[in-house]
């Protein structure tokens, strides 16, 4: 952490070694490193002043809707608020927008497209992983036509969505931050592949192996099979999989751009001197920023200062939409950002 530049590939190493990370305290220290982020030129929060604050709900959609204000390319998803209440809880609410902000633009990227295209491009590379290894299973599943939408929740929600202990998702989430986009499928066929007794016990019918293998066990050994998906990947990387042709009409900007991303992590200064570096710049520019931050910034000055006062408004319609955070509920709230709150006024 010390070194300059820091040396990532050892952060890299100790993330996706047995026990990852071991303590949030250090998580709080690797994860910004291993996405390429400046503890001292973090987002400044959106919204409401922290006295104002009363729920962890109100924060979650503070840094969902601040990244979506940033990134108007990217929509919501379903799980996406799984995702960001991991960070939340992990490292805090500036940290969480800056590290969902880099996730949304490298590898969440598909995801987070108006279709499910892409989403449905990255299930694709499940299957003919398993054929690699248990071609038997394979071609179980296969005559099942249990598809891979059973693996869709891992997937799109890093597992935060099918754990049930915090603990496991947080060691998933040091693997996967020190990991190639694609990580995450490979762990799902470690995890069929696991059960692969249970599945070729069950009835081969589609019903029936969905429902076996849409139910996650949470006595996985989580250790062993983060071993056997890096395994996995160097074995049969993407590069070899895509080469199959039903892996070969879309392109991810996941995989497309990952390497560019991960050379950029490589050039990191410490933190001893990126603080050094950020007392010494011109406060002009952050007394600015300051002045100017969150949602008011993205609106017009006349609306800006309507966006302000309809804040509270605006989130409890969000809440009264959804309890869960659906996709409807941001599909609303973005409209709300382009249109301003007296939309919700007239809603409500």
């Amino acid at each position: 952490m010390d070194s300059d530049p820091v040396d990532i590939e050892t952060l890299r190493r100790a993330a996706t070694s047995k026990g990852g990370l071991l303590t949030d305290e250090l998580r709080r220290k690797v994860w910004p490193k291993l996405l390429n982020i400046n503890v001292y030129d973090l987002p400044h929060k959106p919204g409401m002043p922290t006295t104002e604050r009363a729920v962890l709900q109100e924060q979650l959609i503070d840094i969902i809707l601040e990244v979506l204000k940033c990134n108007p390319q990217l929509h919501y998803y379903q799980g996406y608020h799984d995702v960001a209440v991991t960070l939340l809880l992990v490292v805090g609410e500036r940290m969480a927008i800056a590290m969902l902000h880099t996730l949304s633009k490298y590898h969440l990227r598909d995801f987070m497209d108006p279709t499910m295209d892409s989403t449905k491009h990255i299930l694709n590379y499940l299957m003919p992983i398993l054929e690699q290894v248990d071609t038997e299973l394979h071609d179980f599943m296969i005559r099942a036509e249990v598809g891979t939408i059973f693996a869709l929740s891992w997937l799109i929600t890093w597992y935060g969505h099918v754990l049930s202990e915090f603990k496991h998702t947080l060691r998933l989430y040091d693997f996967f931050l020190a990991s190639h986009p694609l990580m995450p499928i490979y762990l799902a066929a470690a995890i069929v592949l696991h059960r692969e007794k249970e599945v070729k016990q069950t009835e081969c019918d589609m019903a029936m192996v969905h429902h076996l293998l849409s139910r996650i066990p949470q006595d996985l050994p989580y250790e062993l099979l983060i071993g056997q998906s890096q395994e996995l990947f160097d074995q049969y990387p993407p590069s070899l999989l895509a080469k199959r042709a039903a892996l070969q009409s879309r392109k991810s900007l996941s995989i497309s751009t990952f390497k560019a991303f991960q050379l950029s992590t490589l050039h990191q200064r410490p933190d001893s001197v990126l603080q050094r570096l950020t007392k010494a710049q011109d406060s002009t520019t952050s007394r600015q920023v300051s002045r100017h931050s969150g949602l008011e910034a993205a609106l017009p000055p006349d609306r800006g200062q309507l966006w302000q006062k309809g804040n509270r408004m605006v989130k409890m319609a969000v809440w009264g939409l959804s309890a869960t955070l659906g996709a409807a509920v941001f599909a609303v709230a973005q409209t709300a950002m382009d249109w301003g709150p007296e939309v919700l006024l007239q809603l409500f």
